[in-house]
Order: C-alpha cells, then sequence, then structure tokens
C-alpha cells in the first residue's frame, strides 16, 4: 500500500506567474499527485512520516515534485545557483531542517545541511513526457517580478506538445499565448473556453450541412483556436476538471468525422454535388477509425508511449498525419479554389493513405518488438541540449531557458524575498 508523504510550504512570493503566486501553484500541483497531503502544521502529521519542505520562492516542474515524492530517501534538492530549494526528511527532524528555507537567521544552511545528500536536477534523472509527447529538461526556477515575462513564457511553451500537428505547432503559439493571457486577466477557466469550442464545433457542422462552407470553416478554424487555448489555460494556471478533460477529449474525437460527413451532405445543395456520396463516407469512416485504431493498438500491446514518438520518422508523420487541422487544410483549399467536392474527396483519400502508412508503422513495431523487445522512444536517447543540431530534436524538442538570465532570488541566512 503506498504511503503518504506530507508536504509543507514555507515562503511567500508576491510576485504572480499566470495568476497564480508560488504557494498557490504549489498548493494546485499538490492536490493532483497521489499519496501527497499538503499540511499547514508540521506538528500535525506523525513522527516518522515522510516529509518535503518546499521554498515557495521558486517554480517548480511538477515532474521535480514527483520524483521527490517518490523517492522517499532524506536529501536536500539545490537548484542551479546552489540555494537549497527543497528538503527531504521525516517529521522528527523538520524543526532542525526548518530553519534553511524559513525567516530563522543566525545558522547557515550548509552547515545545516551538511548531514543530508546533496541532490540536484541532474540526479533526478526524470525522463520524457508521455502525456505531452515531448522530452524538455525538468526545472526549478527563481520567482522574482524581474523574472515575471520569462517564466510566463516558459510556462507556456512547457504545456504544448512536443509532437503535434503543423497548425498547433506553428501557427496557434503566438495568438493563444496571448489570448490565455486575455483568459487569465478576466477570470475565464478552462471550462468556459472548452464550452465555447463545443459551440463552434456545432455551428461549423450546421453551416457545413447546409452548404455554408465558408462560414462553416471560419467557425471551424477558431474552434481549432480554442482547442488549443483550453489545455494551455489548464496548464499555465494548474486548473483542471474531470467533467472539462472527458469535454474536451470527447470533442476532439467525435467532432471531426461529423464534420466530414456535414461537408458531404452539403454539397447535395450546391452546384457541385458529389457521386457515390455513400461510398465516400464510409471510406472516410475506415480511415479515420482504422487510424484510431492502429494508435490505440500500438500504445496497448507495444509500448507504453504514443505511436508517434517511436521513431523520428513516426514524429514527422504527426505533423501532417489524418487528423482535424491537416484535413481542415484539404477542405480549406476546396473552397478557396471553388471545389468544395476536390475538398472531400482530398479528406478521404488523406485520411486512406493515412491509415495505410500508420498500419504499417504498426507492423514495423510489432516486428521490432518480437525481435528487441521492450520498444523504446527516440526521445528517451537524445538530450535536447546537446543534440540541439539534429533536425528532429530541434523541431520536436525546445532549449530550456538558460538559468543565467534569471535574477536569483535574494537569501540571506535562509530568508528569501522577492527583490
Amino acid at each position: 500500500m503506498p504511503t503518504t508523504t506530507y508536504i509543507y510550504i514555507t515562503g511567500e512570493s508576491k510576485t504572480r506567474i499566470w495568476g497564480l503566486d508560488g504557494r498557490e501553484r504549489l498548493q494546485r500541483m499538490i492536490q493532483s499527485i497521489e499519496n501527497a497531503v499538503l499540511v499547514e502544521k508540521i506538528e500535525s502529521i506523525p513522527v516518522e512520516a515522510s516529509l518535503i519542505i518546499l521554498n515557495a520562492h521558486y517554480l517548480y516542474d511538477i515532474r521535480v515534485l514527483t520524483a521527490l515524492i517518490n523517492m522517499k530517501t532524506p536529501m536536500a534538492l539545490y537548484s542551479h545557483d546552489n540555494q537549497p530549494v527543497a528538503v527531504c526528511t521525516i517529521q522528527s527532524q523538520a524543526p532542525h531542517l526548518l530553519v534553511v528555507l524559513t525567516n530563522q537567521k543566525n545558522r547557515r544552511p550548509e552547515h545545516i545541511l551538511s548531514g543530508l545528500p546533496h541532490y540536484t536536477l541532474n540526479d533526478l534523472k526524470i525522463d520524457f513526457q508521455q502525456n505531452l509527447k515531448k522530452k524538455d529538461p525538468p526545472y526549478i526556477l527563481p520567482i522574482t517580478e524581474n523574472n515575471r515575462k520569462l517564466l510566463e513564457k516558459e510556462l507556456f511553451s512547457g504545456s504544448y506538445k512536443g509532437v503535434t500537428d503543423l497548425v498547433t505547432k506553428w501557427l496557434w503559439p503566438l495568438p493563444a499565448y496571448w489570448c490565455t493571457h486575455l483568459c487569465v486577466r478576466r477570470g475565464w477557466r478552462p471550462n468556459h473556453v472548452t464550452l465555447l469550442s463545443v459551440i463552434f464545433a456545432l455551428l461549423a457542422g450546421v453551416a457545413f450541412w447546409f452548404g455554408y462552407f465558408g462560414i462553416g470553416l471560419l467557425m471551424g478554424w477558431f474552434m481549432t483556436f480554442l482547442d488549443t487555448v483550453d489545455g494551455k489555460l489548464a496548464r499555465v494556471t494548474v486548473t483542471s476538471s474531470r467533467i472539462g478533460d472527458v469535454l474536451d477529449h470527447g470533442l476532439d474525437i467525435i467532432h471531426p468525422p461529423l464534420w466530414y460527413l456535414a461537408w458531404g451532405i452539403g454539397l447535395a445543395n450546391t452546384l457541385t454535388p458529389i457521386a457515390n456520396l455513400d461510398l465516400l463516407i464510409w471510406l472516410m469512416f475506415f480511415g479515420y477509425v482504422g487510424g484510431r485504431l492502429c494508435e490505440g493498438a500500438f500504445q496497448l500491446w507495444l509500448a507504453p508511449f504514443d505511436m508517434f514518438i517511436w521513431r523520428k520518422l513516426d514524429s514527422f508523420n504527426r505533423l501532417i498525419t489524418a487528423r482535424r487541422n491537416p484535413n481542415l487544410i484539404l477542405l480549406s483549399y476546396g473552397w478557396f479554389t471553388a471545389q468544395p467536392d476536390i475538398g472531400l474527396l482530398l479528406v478521404v483519400g488523406w485520411h486512406l493513405l493515412s491509415t495505410a502508412i500508420l498500419m504499417g508503422r504498426l507492423i514495423a513495431g510489432w516486428r521490432a518488438w518480437r525481435q528487441q523487445g521492450a520498444l523504446r522512444s527516440w526521445l528517451q536517447d537524445i538530450d535536447p541540449v546537446r543534440d540541439r543540431n539534429i533536425p528532429a530534436v530541434k523541431i520536436f524538442t525546445r532549449a530550456p531557458i538558460d538559468p543565467k538570465r534569471l535574477e536569483p532570488v535574494n537569501i540571506e541566512y535562509g530568508r528569501a524575498t522577492d527583490t
């Protein structure tokens, strides 16, 4: 049975990063971690219980918090500038060690922590992020007002998937950044954005159904943009809900084929009705469902990670494979050239071709699994900093922020204040 790790937060930072100060952000992050309990008073926990003391003047990668909780080893974690930012201990030792990260004076941190192993981020051995299909170095960054803009950009960049389609990767980031800022200023939550995207998805489908392709495409593109914003807003503000997650992912799965179906029906009311519509729609559904099944089978049977991060080839394929945004480009081309029927034909053909490629990759993965055993993602074998000259690394990973660009937190005998 997993043991509970108690977490105590010390320090008060007034600087707000994406609307949250350091303590608020840590509180939200801890709530999402299993077997972690936030405490207000150290005296309230069992004497020999595992305890982690965190300094709220630093911005933590949630992977760092998870790694600390899983270690169950007494240690002191230091930032890039050799400042103690977290202490793993037990309750009985906490009063002695807490002096390092609180307002007490007259004792220097290095003397108090001399009996604990000295850890840095490199010692935590944090792997790639399967859920975001990327590999970013973990971080612990000082929170000060002068660092605020850099930290907000770092958090936003870190909220993006590394391997995704070309529209999400290269077109949406800048407008999504400003839109996310607007949402934070207005107090809008991710679920508000998700509900708005649902409305636009429905309106786009209705417009396609009645042959208003231009209006439908406008609504469709706006829906895809909001679909990017809600996820980024949730991650930078550490705000999530089960309903929002189900609604967001359910919408992503259900609406694309219904759009293509509505587009085909809408063609019947135009000057370019399409022949054999029933057959085309069935082929589209076959391609759509077949592609999803290939992806699911790969992750269920062959590897604990997504098919698109197995080999570099698969990551490049994800940029253009038959998902909603690449298919919207094809439909937009058909509308722009006054050939909406050609747009649908391109979508159907692209679905079938993409599914054939995915089926081939599934077979290749099965053969590799039979010969080599457990599969490895190419992201596991690269360093985003060391390997920046490799094209795939440059495209699908990002260079981390240089800690030297950041102003350090002003720490004196364990007292930390915003500068």
